[in-house]
């Protein structure tokens, strides 16, 4: 009778276990920079994943489970990114990781990961590298080499231009990459790119490269750099007497934002972006009402993308708990996720995206200003 006794209570332990498991919380790791010189886009894409798990959890969670967030500040730097990444991986026993945001804190992590094989994904690191170290690692963001391929393709089909000029920072990866990319396709449809002048980091003064730019009159001019050095460029582009319009890419967005600007200098620039707040479909109507209602404040690409990051992940989870997997941090989960995650085909704030070699296939957003405001111009890919 004792040994009857001591058994049932075993299997009784055993049976709480089991269900305690099953009920527990699914945790996600966060990494992101919440302090220091990219805090403000470390911010936005928290805020994302934060408004969609939270709208995820009042929905009933996963399979009747709530997804608990651990979430950690980087500060923008590979070393911290990577000590986050193993404390999610051994003490929180996360069961996927969303982050890091920028390009180089998530080399390292992306590389970890490949290791274990667990579920990555970030929302906005563009660098191509990102992606090519496992089969594990996703981005909800697109390429860099993408988006200026696009804008060689839009001056070109759109604008009808056939003379290209740039200027870009020869000492950044981002700029460098851009440059390439655009090089590369305008080539391959007929966009002569007439001048490439170069600069370094730090520079302020552009005035030689823009003589020798507004000598050539180029239809148009790409300026694949972030939103300060843009509008340097751009008032010195003006006095030169270029008449080009001027092209630009993500890093220009914020431009208008740029305290005591003059944004006359901005009109008619054209730029490619993630998503744009203004956009007239639901989905982004939706996600700005809840957004603006939770912080007050209204969107940007990096919230955008933090918020579809958490969605391709919780639909992937969702999908493998459906099966019968159950989530946690155990290769079994980490691989179900992987596969389903590979098979993602959602409708998104910033585009329908499907995978291909863990990159999203989807539009670009093409912004252009007209008087001192950011207008919606058209979705291209």
């Amino acid at each position: 009778m004792k040994k009857i006794t001591v058994l049932l209570l075993v299997l009784a332990l055993c049976f709480v276990g089991t269900a305690f498991a099953g009920d527990a919380a699914i945790k996600i790791g966060v990494i992101a920079p919440l302090t220091g010189g990219v805090a403000v886009y470390g911010t936005a894409v928290r805020n994302g994943v934060e408004l969609f798990t939270k709208i995820a959890n009042e929905a009933g969670g996963i399979g009747g489970r709530k997804v608990e967030l651990v979430i950690y500040d980087d500060k923008g730097d590979p070393t911290e990114a990577l000590n986050a990444y193993n404390r999610l991986v051994t003490a929180d026993e996360a069961a996927a990781v969303r982050g890091p945001v920028t390009s180089s804190p998530t080399f390292g992590v992306a590389q970890a990961s490949a290791a274990d094989n667990i579920p990555g994904i970030t929302g906005t690191a563009t660098h191509p590298d990102v992606t090519t170290y496992g089969k594990n690692f996703f981005r909800a963001c697109f390429e860099d080499p993408f988006q200026g391929g696009s804008m060689a393709r839009f001056a070109y089909e759109k604008l009808g231009a056939r003379k290209a000029a740039v200027i870009y920072n020869v000492s950044d990866a981002y700029s460098t990459g851009l440059y390439n990319a655009f090089k590369a396709s305008a080539e391959a449809i007929g966009l002569e790119v007439a001048a490439a002048e170069g600069y370094s980091a730090g520079d302020v003064d552009f005035n030689a490269q823009l003589t020798n730019i507004a000598a050539l009159e180029p239809d148009v001019l790409f300026i694949p750099d972030y939103y300060n050095t843009v509008y340097l460029i751009c008032s010195q582009a003006k006095k030169a007497g270029i008449k080009a319009i001027p092209l630009g890419v993500d890093g220009t967005d914020g431009v208008l934002e740029i305290e005591g600007a003059d944004v006359s200098v901005f009109e008619g620039l054209y730029f490619a972006n993630h998503y744009f707040s203004d956009d007239p479909s639901d989905i982004v109507r939706n996600f700005r009402g809840s957004y603006e209602a939770a912080y007050g404040a209204t969107p940007n690409a990096f919230a955008a993308l933090g918020y579809d990051a958490a969605a391709i992940l919780f639909d992937a989870i969702k999908r493998a708990a459906a099966d019968g997997v159950e989530i946690g941090p155990s290769e079994k989960s980490y691989q179900a996720v992987i596969d389903r995650m590979v098979a993602t085909d959602l409708e998104c704030v910033t585009g329908r995206i499907t995978f291909e070699n863990n990159n999203p296939v989807k539009d670009v957003t093409v912004i252009r200003i007209e008087g001192g405001k950011y207008v919606f111009e058209s979705k291209y890919r």
